[in-house]
C-alpha cells in the first residue's frame, strides 16, 4: 500500500471516529460506552508488588479496586506468576485485568522475515489468554527519536502490531510520556506525528494526563485536537516539586492538572471508557494509604 493511500485510510478512520463521537456528544451521552471502568496501574504500588503482589492485590481489592493495569510482565510471568496462576490470582479477589503494559522495542520486529519475534508473539499470546483487551507499550527508544523516517518506519510496525493484537481479540497501544510533547521532528512534536501516522482501528492512545506537563502538553488541548481518540486514560495529578524545575505526581484533585475536568472531557469528548488510575509519588504518604485516597476521590468524581 502506498504511503497517499494509506494517509487517506487513517484520514477517513479519523473522520469516521470524530462523526460518531459527535452525535453522542449532542444526546448527552459518553462517546464509547456507557460502562465506564476504573483501574489502577499497578506501577503505583511497584515496592509492595515486588515484596508481596498477593498481599498488595488482597488489599487493593479489600479497598475496591476491581480492575488493574500491569507493569510487571518479565520471562512470560506477571510478577514471578505464570498466566494460569496470576489467573487464578485475580478471579479469586474479583479482579480484572483489561490492559498492561510491556514495551514493544525495536528488536522485537524481524525486518528479514517481516514478522514479529517469538517474543513479541508471546506477549501478546499471554495477555489475550490473560483476558486483556489491551497490549500497550509504554515508551519510545531515544534512537528512535531522533530520525523522522526510523519512527515513521516505527510507527508502522505499531499498526503491524495492532492487527496482530486484532486477530486474539485485542487491540495495541501507545501510552505518552513527556517527551512527545517537548521533542519535535521536521517542525512537529512527536505526538502528532504518532497520532497522524498510527490507525485508529488498529491502535488505541492511553493518554497519561501527568507525564505530558513539564514539557508543555495540556491534557485538554490534546483531548480537543484529537476527538475519540483516546480509549484509555492514566488518571494522574501533578504538584510542583519545591526548588526544582520539576513535577511529580500527588493525590487527585490536590495539584495542577485539573484532573476531575479533563477526565470528564475524555468521558464527553475523548472517546474514554477506561480511566487508570496511577500515583508515583507520594509525598512521604504510604503509597497505599495514597490507592485507598485516589479511589475514594474517583469515587466522589462519579468513577
Amino acid at each position: 500500500m502506498n504511503n497517499s493511500r494509506r494517509s487517506f485510510l487513517r484520514k477517513s478512520a479519523v473522520a469516521l471516529t470524530a462523526a460518531a463521537v459527535f452525535p453522542r456528544l449532542a444526546l448527552g451521552g459518553n462517546t464509547a460506552s456507557d460502562e465506564i471502568v476504573t483501574g489502577l496501574q499497578l506501577y503505583s504500588v511497584r515496592d509492595a508488588m515486588k515484596k508481596d503482589p498477593l498481599a498488595t492485590l488482597t488489599q487493593l481489592a479489600k479497598m475496591g479496586y476491581h480492575n488493574v493495569e500491569h507493569a510487571g510482565y518479565a520471562n512470560r510471568k506477571f510478577y514471578g506468576y505464570t498466566v494460569p496462576e496470576f489467573k487464578k490470582v485475580l478471579a479469586d479477589l474479583n479482579m480484572k485485568m483489561p490492559c498492561g503494559h510491556t514495551v514493544m522495542r525495536a528488536e522485537h520486529w524481524d525486518d528479514k522475515q517481516k514478522d514479529f519475534t517469538d517474543e513479541w508473539k508471546q506477549t501478546v499470546d499471554d495477555a489475550a489468554e490473560m483476558g486483556q483487551h489491551y497490549v500497550i507499550s509504554p515508551w519510545l527508544d531515544e534512537s528512535l527519536r531522533t530520525d523522522y523516517d526510523r519512527l515513521s518506519a516505527f510507527l508502522e510496525i505499531f499498526n503491524k502490531s495492532g492487527e496482530l493484537c486484532q486477530k486474539s481479540g485485542m487491540k495495541f497501544g501507545y501510552h505518552n510520556h513527556d517527551f512527545e510533547f517537548g521533542e519535535k521532528l521536521k517542525g512537529k512534536k512527536i505526538y502528532d506525528i504518532i497520532m497522524e501516522q498510527t490507525d485508529p482501528a488498529l491502535v488505541a492512545q492511553q493518554l497519561d494526563i501527568g507525564n505530558m506537563y513539564i514539557s508543555g502538553g495540556r491534557a485538554a488541548e490534546v483531548l480537543k485536537q484529537y476527538p475519540g481518540r483516546f480509549e484509555l486514560i492514566h488518571v494522574k495529578d501533578e504538584i510542583k516539586v519545591p526548588g526544582e524545575e520539576k513535577y511529580e505526581s500527588t493525590i487527585l484533585g490536590k495539584g495542577i492538572i485539573g484532573t476531575k475536568e479533563v477526565i470528564e472531557l475524555g468521558r464527553k469528548m475523548g472517546g474514554t471508557r477506561y480511566f487508570i488510575i496511577e500515583q508515583e509519588s507520594y509525598q512521604e504518604q504510604d503509597p497505599l494509604a495514597c490507592m485507598d485516597e485516589d479511589l475514594k476521590i474517583m469515587k466522589q468524581w462519579g468513577y
